[in-house]
């Protein structure tokens, strides 16, 4: 039992906004490149088909960028 033994547990969805900021300035400045991370550009259409390929651990889906005006460019090389 954790409260017994003085532990606390934090959760976090994601980045916090320090860390957003730090990390917009180093893409804004040139000196980080997100993009090696993007495996895919796809239309939000496409998101059911992109979570089957992500679910299934499909080799090449790791990271989906999902555009909501439909101008997804597929596959990132």
């Amino acid at each position: 039992m954790m409260w017994f033994k003085g532990q606390h547990m934090g959760a976090r969805a994601g980045a916090g906004e320090e860390d957003n900021r730090a990390l917009q300035d180093l893409v804004a400045g040139g000196k980080a490149k997100p993009s090696f991370v993007v495996c895919h550009e796809l239309s939000l259409d496409e998101a059911p088909t992109s979570y089957e390929h992500f679910d299934a651990r499909d080799e090449g889906w790791t990271k989906v960028v999902l555009h909501p005006n439909g101008h997804g460019n597929g596959h990132k090389q």
